[in-house]
């Protein structure tokens, strides 16, 4: 056992120290007691796992044992503000609590327990460190309203933000109610933990806890996606001999479309996007089955999809599309308009409205279109950041918010956004009139 922080516990002279219980010994021995004295007794060591010992003069006083975080909270992610995406890849930098061991009788050292939390909290960032080759930023636990007051976590700075709905989960995607709701808590273990989690690029010292997020999923329901292929059957094929060819104009538009809904946006990432679909998803799509055998089925290569990404009819495919985006419109992800209006000069009332009906999700004042503190640019930045996730979520706008703030602000809470561009950005301008007149781009069309 290697000791890993020291402090000294006050008036009393006492040290505090925190190791870890890294040898075989060790761990049965901690085990034990939590399976001994614990309400819930010892937790399965899943993942990047850690068991803290903290020590006053050597004797064991406090027990704690680390492990990954839960895989989605709704009132965490809020909190974080954070996109999906971002949550995947970056959940291994937050930890949580499993278990808080006290090995004293209750009440025979009242501050005990927060003083045990303070000081594995101030070397827990060291030891994962050593440990697993990165720091974590955030701590999350949870306590049972029915039985404890959380008195240890208040005391030591965490935050309640919540209660869960009572559900745990029986394995991958699938949850079950346990009727059992919990007290969420949540505390930053770094000063800007929370705009680091959700900034839109991490900092190299955290790339080792980054996971790979999840490839070849497709994003639309299987009913959605069923209707999808069966409106791109009708796009008419371009290629000489469209019947004869392995890969139909369907299939291809279907991969396509999941590709570039998934963040796939050059034709070799779309490429790639195809090779990592599972046989499952190749069914889905129709793809014919390998020439030498009947359970592997072939997606087109990168030619495929450029021939005919180059060649088809683009009035016959936004027709298509169309059709289908409005017959399937309540089920898609909702559109967000973000637009000012000024009244009578005096002042302006900026909304973030939905498209179908209107109805507004947030609003702000403002004095000015631009240039002033309180400009619509800047309420438009101002009412973005106040805003939770926007995972699902396209906010459209006009060129006034054509702006790289904007649009950061956005992308790094799991949004997606369609701003207008005019003369107030003419780089942009430029760069956007020469892809859009570029052949082989039928997805690109300059407003007249």
């Amino acid at each position: 056992m290697k000791r890993l922080h020291q402090s000294s516990s006050g008036s009393t002279s006492a040290t505090t120290s925190v190791r870890l219980a890294s040898s075989k010994e060790d761990q049965a021995w901690f085990d034990a007691q939590l399976d001994s004295f614990h309400d819930l007794g010892a937790t399965s060591p899943i993942g990047d796992f850690l068991r803290q010992i903290v020590e006053i003069d050597s004797k064991p006083v406090a027990l704690l044992a680390w492990g990954p975080a839960c895989y989605a909270l709704k009132d965490r992610d809020r909190w974080i503000s954070w996109s999906a995406p971002q949550r995947v890849a970056r959940l291994k930098l937050i930890v949580q609590n499993r278990r808080l061991l006290i090995l004293s009788p209750k009440g025979a050292s009242p501050n005990l327990a927060s003083q045990a939390m303070g000081a594995a909290l101030r070397a827990l960032p060291a030891q994962w460190l050593e440990v697993f080759g990165y720091q974590p930023l955030l701590a999350e636990s949870f306590t049972d309203p029915e039985g404890y007051a959380g008195t240890t976590y208040k005391a030591t700075n965490w935050q309640l933000l919540g209660t869960t709905q009572g559900y745990a989960r029986s394995r991958l995607d699938f949850y079950v109610p346990n009727e059992s709701p919990k007290r969420l808590w949540c505390l930053e273990l770094h000063p800007k933990a929370r705009g680091i989690l959700r900034s839109q690029v991490l900092p190299d010292s955290y790339a080792k806890a980054l996971s790979t997020v999840p490839q070849g999923l497709l994003p639309l329901s299987t009913g959605q996606f069923e209707t999808l292929r069966k409106a791109f059957a009708a796009v008419p094929d371009p290629r000489r001999k469209a019947g004869n060819h392995q890969f139909s104009i369907g299939m291809v538009l279907s991969l396509v479309a999941m590709a570039l809904l998934s963040g796939r946006r050059e034709i070799a990432e779309i490429s790639r996007f195809a090779q990592s679909l599972s046989q499952d998803q190749r069914k889905r799509l129709g793809l014919p089955y390998s020439r030498t055998s009947t359970k592997c089925r072939r997606v087109p290569g990168y030619s495929v999809i450029y021939q005919i990404l180059r060649r088809v009819d683009p009035a016959e495919l936004n027709r298509v599309l169309n059709d289908w985006l409005t017959a399937h419109a309540s089920q898609l992800p909702q559109a967000l308009a973000l637009d000012g209006k000024m009244v009578r000069d005096h002042f302006g009332v900026l909304s973030l409205a939905r498209h179908g009906d209107g109805a507004p999700e947030a609003m702000a004042l403002y004095d000015q279109k631009e240039g002033t503190e309180r400009s619509e640019q800047q309420a438009a930045t101002e009412l973005l950041d106040s805003m939770g996730s926007l995972d699902g979520k396209v906010i459209t706008a006009d060129a006034l918010h054509c702006q790289r703030k904007i649009a950061r602000t956005i992308a790094e809470k799991g949004g997606d956004y369609l701003l207008q561009v005019k003369g107030n950005q003419p780089y942009l301008e430029k760069q956007a009139l020469k892809k859009a007149s570029a052949p082989g781009t039928p997805f690109l069309k300059q407003a007249k």
